[in-house]
């Protein structure tokens, strides 16, 4: 089972206003609203790719309750653990005129550490030795700065995998646990190293330091319409992005991570699952918001996808 945590979910609102400009009126010509945060988008790509998982979090108020509405009736099994406040609404704004996504955060409900450690303790209840756990995304105001360590030890120790979407401080710290995978875009690695990384190689070679110094078994470093880079032990894999019309790049990423669980839940090769997260990623950039692109769409795109070995 795949389990996928997102401890600051959202109400994500997106809205599409050519040539946006500040300080002036803007008018909104699209919109849509789309139950986010980074766990909660990997769940609803798990099920497009024909998996299950369950969606775990924390919500407050009537837009956690709008929130879990929605999940439930897309038929997405969830275990939220309400609080008080209203959970946050971010707003995305796609310009297609001048080809830019800004998002606009809220700070989001204020979670205790009691809380915190409830809620992993009842994971850690279902959480068996073939499990894969997920998480991503921020932190809620008044956590632990170590959350991420203590959640990714406790559910390694079980036996389970640890898939780690973090960066910054979060991602430091959760590497201190030796996380199963964790996927980096770029920049966040370079910031990681404290060195300027650009080329595939240069990457790969950060890659595969982490991995030495943190027992992490897989790397994948995301590099925007660039492609990907997907490291392990044995091999390093470069795919190139492909090209496909924009619709909005929120949740891209987690669109890959949800593509990598469900390949390692099956057991597929490392050329298998670089071909389906790639593709996945790329049918979700082609969708509006933070919707999930139906499989028919992914499958279309497996074939086209192009990769080089780089062992």
């Amino acid at each position: 089972m795949i389990f996928t945590v997102t401890l600051n979910p959202a109400l994500d609102k997106t809205v599409e206003i050519p040539s946006l400009k500040v300080d002036t009126v803007n008018r909104i010509v699209k919109m849509r609203t789309d139950p986010g945060g980074k766990g909660i988008n990997v769940s609803k790509v798990i099920q497009k790719l024909g998996g299950t998982s369950v969606a775990v979090g924390v919500l407050g108020g009537h837009t956690g309750q709008s929130i879990q509405a929605s999940l439930a009736q897309m038929g997405l099994e969830t275990d939220f653990t309400f609080v008080d406040g209203e959970t946050r609404t971010n707003l995305k704004i796609i310009d297609p005129v001048e080809h830019t996504n800004t998002d606009i955060n809220e700070p989001g409900v204020v979670v205790s550490e009691k809380v915190l450690d409830e809620m992993l303790q009842r994971l850690l209840d279902r959480i068996a030795s073939d499990s894969i756990a997920v998480i991503s995304g921020s932190m809620p105001k008044g956590s632990p700065a170590d959350t991420y360590f203590m959640w990714t030890k406790a559910i390694t120790e079980k036996g389970a995998k640890v898939f780690l979407d973090a960066d910054g401080d979060l991602l430091k710290a959760g590497l201190k646990a030796s996380p199963y995978l964790i996927k980096p875009n770029d920049r966040e690695l370079s910031e990681l190293m404290g060195t300027s990384l650009s080329t595939p190689e240069e990457l790969s070679g950060a890659a595969r330091e982490l991995m030495t110094q943190h027992g992490v078994q897989k790397v994948v470093v995301s590099m925007g319409s660039a492609g990907a880079l997907y490291v392990t032990a044995d091999e390093t894999i470069y795919a190139e992005g492909l090209r496909v019309p924009v619709g909005s790049t929120v949740g891209a990423g987690d669109s890959v991570v949800a593509a990598l669980a469900v390949a390692e839940e099956r057991g597929l090769d490392l050329t298998d699952a670089v071909c389906l997260s790639t593709a996945t990623g790329a049918a979700n950039v082609m969708c509006s918001g933070t919707q999930a692109a139906e499989y028919s769409v992914i499958e279309g795109l497996i074939p086209k996808v192009v990769w080089h070995s780089l062992s």
